[in-house]
């Protein structure tokens, strides 16, 4: 008998998941989606709403080197955003904490000689590990660069860029291992040199 309910509950569910396959056709929605939605683990809504809203580079006099934001930002209301943040920042003390809550959001910066890396943070994200990509960035930019300096950045601004989307996608960290982040711009170097 129990086999017999066995079989009959296994029937009926695959009987039910082909249901939802062949709905999925006429909906437009691939059966491989479904399946993943049907089989991954829901994600909670604190970790959707764990990110990065953006990263700048910034030297000492608050002139800004790179910037990458993953929300959109108006672009008239990013030169006062960017300058409110940095001037935030450079006015504190090397003693103090480099985190700052800011507005609806928080900011991890770390100095590195002249310049100042500052990422902005939903209030869900961990700044720690936030803190801890900033000098992996570094690291792997000084491992490109051989000891990085703002003029390395300047000059080879789409470099950097290249570097920062390979680590972060759509406001979410996504690699920190050096050797795969370098690896599509040692694939380019190798291209260029042949």
């Amino acid at each position: 008998m129990k086999v017999f309910r066995s079989d009959s509950v296994h029937r009926a569910a695959r009987l039910k998941h082909e249901d939802v396959l062949l709905n999925s056709v006429s909906t437009n929605v691939s059966p491989v989606a479904l399946r993943r939605r049907h089989h991954s683990c829901p994600i909670s809504t604190s970790a959707q709403q764990r990110m990065i809203k953006f990263v700048l580079m910034v030297n000492r006099q608050g002139q800004t080197r790179l910037s990458r934001y993953y929300q959109p930002v108006e672009l008239n209301r990013r030169a006062a955003l960017e300058a409110d943040v940095v001037r935030c920042c450079l006015s504190r003390r090397k003693e103090q904490c480099s985190f700052v809550e800011y507005k609806d959001f928080k900011l991890v910066y770390r100095q590195y000689a002249a310049l100042y890396i500052v990422v902005a943070v939903t209030d869900a994200e961990n700044e720690l590990s936030v803190f801890e990509l900033v000098h992996n960035f570094v690291e792997v930019l000084d491992k490109y660069f051989s000891r990085v300096s703002e003029l390395d950045i300047m000059f080879n601004l789409d470099r950097v860029h290249v570097i920062l989307d390979e680590m972060i996608q759509n406001g979410h960290i996504v690699e920190t291992n050096r050797s795969r982040i370098l690896a599509p711009l040692t694939a380019l170097d190798k291209m260029a040199d042949s």
